[in-house]
């Protein structure tokens, strides 16, 4: 393309303090570099995630940060090195992603990469330790790596996916996180059996893509776990068999999932990020068998709390 090593000026949702309105600025997004990939971002979705860090009540703040992880876009042009994409090629952007030489991409066990796995307080690119956006010179952070939020972003191409150019974008770009976030939890983690029971607790995008695994795994009862009692008749098509509010039990939620389902749940995915959904996923596992998957990012200074019993259990 004809801006191919060329600095790029485009527009950008920049987040400038924690919890501040976003601001659409000018930024300059430089060439890529080795490794790189300069993305022409057609489509990006909003996670609570972006959120959560925008806030940065929990979290380390680091700004001014353009936010954004779940996209849809096409190659604009790569970095020297880069031969598995092209200019023209769709893609999504994924904030974990793989250097096929670590010990872990190279495990069936894991895909922790030990180069790219997320990072949510790293503002720059791993290869230079710089950032490719600036306004006016002064640079502007990236966030996990991917940084949609922006007509044109930088990625590692470790975090790209390639896809078929015949998928709508603005369709498929939730498949950049929730939907294979929640549906990998489930049918990759969780590994539910055929017939098994499975609470999923939050049921905002990723807890839905986590019901619909449960469903296609066969699981005979779902049970949907939200503070939200407005959900239930939506969450019904994804599957969901029963409907619990916290709110509406003077126990805790842990100890009724327990009694309903005669000694816990099979399978537990927890989709909320708070350490309390947290531990009531884990304990509300039937001993013996029962697995919890927890998916949400926490504050940082949370402490998961429960009693030994309920490893020795085989919880």
């Amino acid at each position: 393309m004809a801006t191919a090593g060329k600095v790029i000026k485009c527009k950008a949702a920049v987040a400038w303090e924690a919890g501040k309105p976003l601001s659409i600025e000018e930024v300059e997004v430089a060439p890529p570099q080795a490794m790189e990939v300069r993305v022409k971002i057609l489509y990006t979705a909003l996670c609570h995630t972006d959120v959560y860090f925008w806030e940065a009540k929990g979290q380390t703040p680091v700004f001014p940060r353009i936010l954004g992880h779940e996209a849809g876009g096409i190659v604009e042009s790569v970095g020297e090195g880069v031969t598995e994409l092209v200019p023209g090629d769709h893609v999504l952007p994924v904030f974990t992603g793989e250097c096929k030489d670590c010990a872990h991409c190279k495990s069936e066990e894991s895909n922790l990469c030990d180069l790219l796995r997320i990072n949510v307080d790293r503002g720059v690119m791993i290869g230079d330790g710089q950032s490719r956006f600036t306004i006016n010179g002064k640079p502007i952070f990236h966030f996990v790596g991917t940084s949609t939020f922006s007509e044109y972003t930088v990625i590692h191409v470790g975090c790209l996916a390639k896809i078929n150019p015949e998928a709508p974008l603005d369709k498929v770009c939730v498949l950049s996180c929730g939907i294979s976030t929640g549906l990998g939890a489930t049918l990759n983690v969780a590994k539910p059996k055929k017939g098994s029971t499975v609470a999923i607790f939050g049921l905002g995008a990723v807890g839905l893509a986590a019901m619909e695994g449960a469903r296609m795994a066969g699981a005979s009862r779902i049970i949907g776990v939200d503070l939200n009692p407005a959900k239930y008749e939506q969450v019904k098509k994804f599957g969901c068999t029963d409907f619990v509010n916290p709110k509406d039990h003077t126990k805790p939620v842990q100890e009724v999932l327990v009694e309903m389902i005669n000694g816990g749940v099979d399978r537990a995915v927890e989709c909320t990020g708070h350490i309390d959904a947290m531990i009531a996923a884990f304990e509300c596992v039937h001993d013996g068998w029962g697995v919890a998957v927890l998916v949400g990012v926490p504050h940082k200074e949370a402490v998961f709390k429960t009693h030994p019993m309920n490893f020795l259990n085989e919880k």
